[in-house]
């Protein structure tokens, strides 16, 4: 018995079905974008006043970080060492506890975040960068 051409090729053929896979990356697309809409960060800054009430005219503490771990307190020139004392000393009397830091040419960064971090331990709380 001799089989036709057409039989013998008239077996199932296997074909592949991606609707089901376009369903799984629609439904991954879906979980993604609302994971990253779900963990946004939030930074909190603080603006000036655009109307500001005029009060005491207390004069700002300005920061110099200097090379070699030396500072200068409106300046003042203070050791490294001593510098959690001389700020936490000035601002214990004031009300407004912000602090303008400017560092001189040539401190490193680390440096910078140092002097804020003492700072923000001698109790200020808000920091200006200058």
């Amino acid at each position: 018995m001799r089989l036709s051409r057409t039989a013998v090729h008239s077996g199932m053929q296997a074909e592949p079905n991606v609707t089901p896979f376009l369903d799984v990356l629609l439904v991954l697309l879906i979980i993604f974008m609302y994971l990253s809409l779900t963990q946004q960060k939030v930074i909190t800054a603080q603006l000036p006043d655009p109307t500001p009430v005029p009060g005491p005219n207390t004069p700002p503490i300005v920061l110099e970080v200097r090379p070699g771990a030396m500072y200068a307190i409106n300046a003042r020139v203070v050791a490294g060492a001593q510098l959690a004392g001389q700020l936490r000393a000035v601002y214990d009397g004031r009300p407004e506890k912000t602090l303008i830091v400017r560092a001189a040419p040539g401190v490193r960064y680390q440096e910078v975040v140092t002097a804020v971090d003492i700072a923000k331990g001698a109790g200020v709380v808000g920091v200006g960068l200058k």
